[in-house]
């Protein structure tokens, strides 16, 4: 069986490293400085100019998505999505508890509480079953035909599926149970562009979807977001909604509702549009490290987390699970020391003090994989062949 130390040293060899090897790191050379250099000359760096309009262009055809806006982040994406989607004051929004704390901070800043549901163990995202039992079992309608906490009478305000380490959540069902219950469907696509279920772009299912675009990511623009609205009119509400909603004019300044200044600046944008020229070479460059990752590991101590047969990954984040605790702890600590950074899964949403008391349903599969998985380094592979 191939063990800590067989793998640690392949990964050396796909990296061609004997120093530090970070666990995703972005990629730049010439086009990122050509375009960041355009964007300096023009002087139009921060919330206007045409980078972000490119960007945003872009962006939308290649998910195609009927509109794409851009904002300063992803989790600024995530709650101008929530608000457009109606989350308010005293809501619940129903989400994983494994996922990144930016899914619920963005769901505490409207005023709304996250309640959790368990993941499946083949995609790693929130599990249609989970969600089913969870409104089953805790949910009806009020008077007023909303579906509502039973045991606060709070109203669901959207379901917040995450597509982990950019493996698609199965959205097919969870379209369906969002159908079922009316509730708006919002998807947190900040780990999954180039990630498709079923053929079609990941955070196009829902009303809306948010990318993000930070370092760590397959693309970055240093720090950045996408909201993909799939209504034309959606679109041009997000827009202004992002834009502190003022009313365009030559000289006055006239704001028509309360709104967010979440824009993205054009030098982000400049980043961004070099690097989305580059997105398809690394989606194929990542596919075939996840490829040498699962072939390595078919006769070794570690399960590696494949994409699901109804999907095809970006692989954003390889990852693989331990046979028990003390298996990850020790590769989590021989490979840290050894300089190649490995991780954990985030700490689990229910386990962060701030989240404990939320509603919740059976985290068993969740609890689970915290104990056991460990993400690998996935940044692309310069010297990699697709």
């Amino acid at each position: 069986m191939t063990g800590t130390k067989a793998l640690l040293s392949f990964i050396r060899d796909i990296y061609q490293s004997t120093g530090p090897i970070p666990l995703h790191a972005p990629l730049f050379n010439d086009a990122e400085k050509t375009s960041l250099l355009a964007c300096l000359d023009s002087t139009f760096v921060s919330s206007a100019g045409p980078f972000v309009d490119q960007f945003e262009q872009q962006m939308a055809a290649f998910c195609q998505s009927s509109r794409a806006v851009a904002t300063v982040n992803g989790t600024a994406a995530l709650q101008a999505a929530l608000h457009l989607a109606g989350v308010g004051q005293g809501d619940i929004v129903i989400t994983q508890a494994l996922t990144f704390v930016a899914t619920c901070n963005a769901v505490h800043f409207l005023g709304a509480t996250p309640a959790f549901v368990d993941v499946s163990p083949m995609s790693l995202g929130l599990c249609p079953d989970a969600l089913q039992q969870f409104l089953t079992e805790q949910c009806g309608k009020n008077a007023a035909g909303n579906t509502v906490l039973r045991s606060t009478g709070q109203k669901i305000g959207a379901v917040v599926p995450m597509h982990t380490f950019g493996h698609p959540v199965q959205l097919d069902e969870v379209v369906a149970i969002c159908s079922e219950w009316q509730l708006p469907l919002i998807e947190d696509a900040a780990e999954s562009l180039g990630s498709f279920y079923r053929g079609r772009h990941t955070g196009t299912f829902g009303r809306f979807g948010a990318l993000s675009f930070n370092g760590n990511k397959i693309i970055t623009t240093g720090g950045g977001g996408m909201v993909l609205c799939q209504q034309i009119e959606d679109g041009v509400h997000c827009k202004h909604v992002t834009t502190t909603a003022k009313v365009a004019h030559p000289y006055q300044f006239f704001h028509d509702e309360v709104a967010f200044n979440f824009r993205m600046p054009n030098l982000n944008a400049a980043l961004g549009c070099a690097q989305l020229t580059k997105l398809p070479s690394y989606l194929a460059n990542k596919r075939a490290l996840a490829g040498l990752y699962q072939n390595f590991l078919q006769d070794s101590d570690y399960q590696f987390v494949a994409e699901p047969a109804y999907a095809k990954s970006n692989y954003w984040l390889n990852a693989v699970i331990c046979a028990n605790e003390q298996q990850q702890q020790l590769l989590l600590k021989q490979s840290n020391n050894q300089g190649i950074m490995t991780r954990p899964v985030w700490e689990l949403m229910h386990h962060l003090p701030m989240y404990k008391d939320c509603p919740r349903g059976s985290l068993s599969h969740s609890e689970w994989l915290a104990k056991r998985l460990v993400n690998l380094p996935s940044s692309v592979a310069p010297g990699l062949q697709p």
